[in-house]
């Protein structure tokens, strides 16, 4: 019995420290607070693929969180990956790990692309209603545009800056008190949250024109309430929850009701309803299906010819009509008697699974959809005639992206690389600089250039390169180096950046054994190692002859110096309460198997007989008992 509940406690211990690991996230030596969300890619062909980067903004749960003295890594917010799935730039630190939607690339607001993104709403709405936000290519806010307060928080689904950069479409949610007259019910009110859109300008964020699905749209539209529903109190019943909004030339506007199923276009003229698509009462003759979508875009607007894409979830949280989601680009022609709405392009969702919230679809511009389904980060790109090309996840099942974007960007963050250096050793003969860098947004470094001097104020000698690896990349030199900087450069040889001037950490020399000839190792003057940039280079060159990378660098001190990393960042990763459970495992296991081996040795205790034929502690009962 002892065994089976040491085994339970020792599997729920595993259970919870497996649910909580960080294997799932990335960690760094220069940004040792950063934990971006990893991914795993899987190619079907290379060669279709658009190029570009991803732009997805992973978060843990919807709501906000109330402020904490707790210390908390950064995972959320911003984030930008190429197309391998290796991080390029994170900016959960600089959002203070704060939820981000609708983050992408905006080529409207000058010659330079430029990065837009909404910044959830704070814990308390009254000190912070969230804003829509724009970036420069150096990831400094460029302007930072509030929602007028009649109008409610900052809605998450859409900061659409339109075409002209002179205004952006925002989604409005608000409540209003009603009676249930529509449901049969005239006597009884309950609050109603509609929904509903805003345009506004985007240096003075004064709106331009403002629509509310209140008195609009009536209550029998909606999928998502019967005349059976009980009353609710604020923020009342989301019977309408608009999810996206887009305008065309002309000046409608295209929006889309997940709980009407119904894609509607406005007139800018007077708000009035020119068509419904899809829903209880579409306008349209249509040949197919879709409901619960999101992300409908305008691709053409001509007069009476549309072509608009969404993707069709097919589903919600209770119920799916189809067993699979997809996106959906469909041909409207509303001049004919009936109008007419056609499919002109599906593509299903990979896995063949239902995305039940959230979600968009891209047309890039060499005719590939890029589509994010959501839940994981789960993305997929297909070519133009439906040829699947690309899939990937979050490695981790916690976090999910409302949407995901592909651009192409060039970003050159103001701030310097992050670099950091360590002096490993035993003795004179054997010492070396580990450098760390990486340069948080910067996408055109293609190399490394490392640089050593003698003292603060000496020229730095540079003492080697070598290709940028992945956000972050090592490099290991000979000697102890003391005074050190790196130096990014891009593929044509151009200086892009130069980290600050560090001096190397180093350990306690006698805890870690060091047995030189002096108590503690003196720093070498890089100039008298390195004496020309040639040989530096060399040092870092493999000879294909002898198989030597550096003199005194071999493979086992990198794989040596990998392994410590790795085991200290595992035991970093672990938070507090789940060191005092593992620890708890661990007493528990000890105990367990003191009892077993104590009640081991009483068992062959009691076999060994006394003279008179009574097991020891027996015998000395029934002494005890005579006497």
């Amino acid at each position: 019995m002892l065994f089976l509940s040491v085994s339970l406690l020792l599997w729920l211990c595993q259970t919870a420290l497996a649910q909580y690991s960080s294997d799932d996230l990335m960690s760094f030596v220069t940004l040792p607070d950063v934990r971006a969300v990893k991914f795993n890619v899987q190619y079907k062909n290379r060669e279709r693929i658009s190029p570009g980067y991803w732009f997805v903004a992973p978060y843990l749960h919807m709501g906000p969180d109330p402020p904490s003295t707790l210390y908390e890594q950064y995972q959320i917010g911003p984030h930008i990956y190429d197309g391998e799935g290796r991080l390029i730039w994170t900016g959960s630190q600089q959002f203070e790990n704060r939820n981000v939607f609708d983050f992408k690339v905006v080529n409207s607001l000058g010659p330079d692309p430029q990065l837009s993104m909404i910044l959830q709403p704070s814990w308390d709405p009254k000190v912070d209603s969230g804003y829509g936000m724009v970036l420069n290519k150096d990831y400094k806010v460029e302007r930072k545009l509030p929602l007028r307060a009649d109008l409610g928080i900052f809605d998450i689904h859409e900061f659409n800056i339109l075409e002209n950069g002179k205004t952006a479409l925002v989604t409005l949610y608000l409540s209003h008190e009603i009676t249930l007259e529509d449901f049969g019910r005239p006597k009884e009110s309950t609050w109603l949250e509609t929904g509903g859109y805003a345009e506004i300008d985007m240096n003075t964020a004064e709106v331009v024109q403002s629509w509310d699905s209140f008195n609009r749209i009536p209550m029998p539209e909606t999928v998502h309430y019967t005349p059976y529903s009980p009353t609710e109190g604020l923020p009342g019943w989301d019977y309408f929850h608009i999810n996206s909004v887009d305008k065309n030339e002309i000046g409608d506007y295209l929006i889309s009701a997940r709980f009407t199923n119904t894609i509607y276009l406005i007139s800018c003229m007077d708000g009035n309803i020119m068509w419904r698509l899809g829903g209880k009462y579409s306008d349209f003759e249509q040949d197919f299906t879709f409901s619960k979508q999101h992300d409908a875009k305008f691709i053409e607007s001509n007069g009476t010819h549309h072509i608009i894409s969404f993707l069709n979830n097919a589903s919600d949280e209770e119920f799916n009509e189809e067993n699979v989601s997809s996106v959906l680009f469909v041909e409207l022609d509303t001049g004919a008697r009936p109008m007419t709405a056609k499919a002109i392009r599906r593509y299903n969702r990979p896995d063949r699974q239902l995305s039940r919230l959230r979600g968009n679809a891209q047309l890039l511009p060499n005719d590939n959809v890029f589509t994010c389904w959501s839940k994981e980060g789960y993305i997929s790109e297909h070519a133009g005639d439906g040829e699947l090309l690309m899939t990937a996840n979050f490695t981790s099942s916690r976090y999910s992206s409302y949407r995901g974007y592909k651009f192409e960007f060039t970003g050159r963050p103001a701030a310097p690389p992050d670099m950091v250096a360590s002096v490993y050793g035993t003795d004179e003969t054997n010492m070396v600089t580990t450098f760390w860098v990486s340069w948080n947004g910067a996408t055109d470094v293609a190399e490394w250039k490392f640089y050593a001097q003698a003292s603060e104020f000496g020229s730095p000698i540079l003492i080697g390169k070598t290709p940028r690896s992945d956000f972050e990349t090592m490099y290991i030199a000979r000697g102890y180096l003391d005074w050190v900087s790196a130096e990014a450069v891009d593929a044509n040889g151009t200086v892009l950046g130069r980290s600050e001037m560090h001096r190397s950490n180093f350990p306690d020399w006698k805890a870690v054994g060091y047995r030189g000839k002096s108590s503690t190792p003196i720093p070498v003057d890089p100039a008298i190692v390195y004496q020309t940039s040639d040989s530096a280079v060399a040092d870092n060159t493999t000879d294909k002859s002898d198989h030597k990378a550096s003199d005194a660098v071999d493979t086992q001190t990198q794989k040596t110096i990998q392994v410590l990393k790795h085991a200290y960042d595992s035991i970093r990763s672990i938070s507090g309460i789940f060191s005092f459970v593992l620890l708890l495992c661990l007493f528990a296991g000890v105990i367990a198997i003191y009892m077993v081996i104590r009640g081991w040795r009483v068992r062959l205790y009691q076999r060994v007989r006394t003279e008179d034929g009574l097991p020891g502690e027996r015998a000395h009962l029934a002494s005890s008992h005579e006497d």
